[in-house]
């Protein structure tokens, strides 16, 4: 069913939510998939510096949720996604208590295609405990 903003009658104008999320997210996501990359099991993307539009990857390792977990940014909202100890994939926000308003609604997480599901994340989680 066509909406306002698709409908040809209504010139096909398309709303964008105005980020910009960089090649690199998807880019870092593929190697988190590749099972034969053993460096790389987690990512976590954010606002590029001071940008309020564009989306990077602020960290990134192994050691799967638990090491993911010890390095979430303390006052910024962010997105990410990790390989569980089973193989499969799981994608998750967080925004802490001290981030600004206006990040905590902006969390993009259609580029990291392929998970399984989403998880809770925050300091300390361990994988067992989610």
């Amino acid at each position: 069913m066509p909406t306002l903003f698709t409908d040809p009658r209504s010139g096909g104008v398309k709303k964008s939510s105005g980020v910009n999320v960089l090649p690199i997210v998807a880019e870092i996501w593929a190697q988190v998939r590749d099972d034969s990359n053993r460096d790389v099991d987690w990512l976590i993307a954010s606002f590029d510096g001071s940008s309020k539009t564009d989306i990077t990857v602020i960290s990134s390792g192994s050691g799967g949720v638990d090491a993911c977990a010890s390095s979430l940014p303390e006052n910024v909202a962010c997105y990410g996604g990790v390989k569980l100890k089973n193989g499969r994939f799981a994608t998750f926000y967080y925004a802490p208590e001290g981030c600004p308003v206006m990040m905590r609604g902006r969390g993009v997480l259609n580029v990291l295609e392929g998970s399984d599901r989403e998880i809770e994340m925050k300091p300390g989680i361990t994988e067992d405990s989610n």
